[in-house]
């Protein structure tokens, strides 16, 4: 059945400053903002001592999630995408919350690496501004972390993703929101001593604009603008000005700067020391402010997964090409573990069926590595390599597949209780058995059910004229019934 487009979609981006929900009316290939949220949480600022996310911290998030969810309701899961970022990439306890967090939303929460963030960043940079060939340079200060990013048109070039953010810089250098000369140098010390480890590939000769995108952006630009510090944007003059009445103030919270928002004031310190170390250490002259970059990054994203043009689809064909996979064989396994998933599971999911069929086309990738245990060496590399438009959820489930496509069973017997991960093993274990010879084969028709016990059929008399496969099916039969999941013949 064709995928018909929708025409609306919705982000919801988890930040450590900020939670945002933000929805999209979808016109032809373009997107058109139609409604925001915005609740400042702090939520970076909510872990404790020992890098977990505190009870406090939690409450409130699903209190907001909760509100979320009933702006969402009636949209289509596949129209909705929830990001996580930094806080829920360094959180102790992220994954006990995120279940949580998923429950009160209503729909499931991605959480996106570093690398993840700045492509999705600038996809949204770009379409926000006129087309161009030359090389730009981005910047995004979040609360837990900074992205870094040089492209051209709508394609980025270089991805680089430091952990210094306006929350964090703040906590470390201005507790009680106090600002003096020494601790503005110290933290603006600090951020120039990460930002120096990419300045080579990010300096001032690898680009011809540049461009900040995020709250703390905008909040500074107007800042800049409306006070006359700037004629227009961001500019090195303009921040130290800025600089100068801060440190005079003592406290944000008593600056009288027309533009400055009461929400924006306790993280305007580590905002600007990033910004500052950011413009001295690339050689920025002006950086002009791009609104909401990283939500209508994904609003982009997930409509070239509406329209078949999936950012993953490349990614895996790029992967297919580094690590030299042939392509007929793992084209002929995922096009059976597809068709036997869909069987085997009474509706299957489209997303779980597209990541079993990636699953399947990548399941030799470790043979870059060595022969022998192949499927260990790939799913490492599938697990912690960089791969554009997938989340780190998606990544997990990629590399636990590959990992349990071959070999003994009771590696997985952990997973196996899952039903939607039992029938994809299954199919993707299946598949890569029918196909051992690496030849075209005349696949027999194949009966399998999951639902509850499972079923499995085929001819007996198909089965006599390949009785290797016959015996590599029985020994496949006897690992399932070894773990509690015996074959029922149908």
């Amino acid at each position: 059945m064709p995928f018909v487009p929708l025409t609306t979609l919705a982000v919801v981006d988890l930040g450590s400053n900020s939670f945002r929900l933000e929805i999209g009316r979808v016109e032809g290939d373009q997107i058109y903002r139609q409604d925001t949220w915005r609740e400042t949480l702090r939520f970076g600022a909510g872990l404790d001592a020992d890098g977990r996310i505190t009870t406090v911290a939690m409450k409130a998030a699903l209190q907001c999630l909760a509100r979320f969810r009933e702006r969402l309701s009636g949209l289509h899961p596949s129209a909705v995408r929830a990001v996580g970022t930094n806080t829920f990439r360094v959180a102790n306890n992220a994954r006990e919350f995120l279940r949580r967090a998923e429950r009160s939303l209503g729909f499931p929460i991605d959480v996106i690496s570093g690398h993840e963030e700045a492509r999705l960043i600038y996809l949204g940079v770009a379409h926000s501004l006129p087309p161009s060939s030359a090389p730009r340079l981005v910047i995004d200060i979040g609360g837990g972390s900074t992205e870094f990013i040089i492209g051209r048109g709508l394609e980025p070039e270089r991805l680089e993703s430091l952990k210094i953010g306006c929350v964090g810089i703040t906590q470390r250098f201005f507790p009680g929101g106090k600002v003096t000369a020494a601790a503005l140098e110290s933290a603006e010390m600090a951020a120039r001593v990460e930002i120096e480890a990419i300045s080579r590939e990010f300096g001032r000769n690898h680009w011809r604009d540049a461009y900040a995108s995020s709250g703390t952006a905008a909040a500074l630009a107007d800042i800049l603008e409306h006070n006359g510090f700037s004629t227009g944007g961001i500019t090195p003059a303009g921040l130290a000005r800025l600089r100068k009445r801060l440190i005079l103030a003592g406290d944000p919270r008593r600056l009288k700067l027309n533009a400055l928002k009461p929400e924006r004031a306790p993280v305007l310190a580590g905002g600007l020391a990033i910004m500052s170390a950011a413009v001295a250490e690339l050689g920025v002259e002006r950086i002009d402010p791009v609104g909401g970059a990283l939500r209508l990054g994904v609003l982009y994203d997930l409509l070239g997964r509406t329209i078949d043009e999936d950012v993953r689809k490349l990614t895996v064909d790029r992967f297919l090409e580094r690590y030299r996979i042939e392509r007929t064989h793992a084209s002929r396994v995922a096009s059976l573990a597809a068709s036997l998933y869909r069987r085997a599971v009474a509706a299957p999911d489209r997303e779980q069926t597209r990541l079993l069929e990636w699953a399947a086309l990548l399941h030799e990738t470790g043979m870059s590595v060595s022969h022998i245990s192949f499927h260990k060496h790939g799913a490492y590399i599938l697990q912690h390599a960089d791969m554009p438009g997938f989340s780190a959820g998606e990544q997990t489930r990629l590399a636990l597949l590959v990992f349990g496509s071959r070999g003994g069973l009771a590696k997985m017997e952990t997973v196996l209780e899952d039903p939607q991960i039992r029938a994809q093993l299954l199919a993707l274990r299946l598949a890569v058995l029918f196909h051992h010879a690496r030849t075209t084969l005349a696949v027999p028709r194949i009966r399998l059910k999951t639902r509850g016990r499972i079923r499995f059929g085929i001819s007996k008399r198909w089965l006599r004229s390949h009785p290797l496969t016959a015996h590599l099916l029985m020994r496949e039969r006897a690992q399932w019934a070894q773990l509690g999941h015996p074959w029922k013949a149908v």
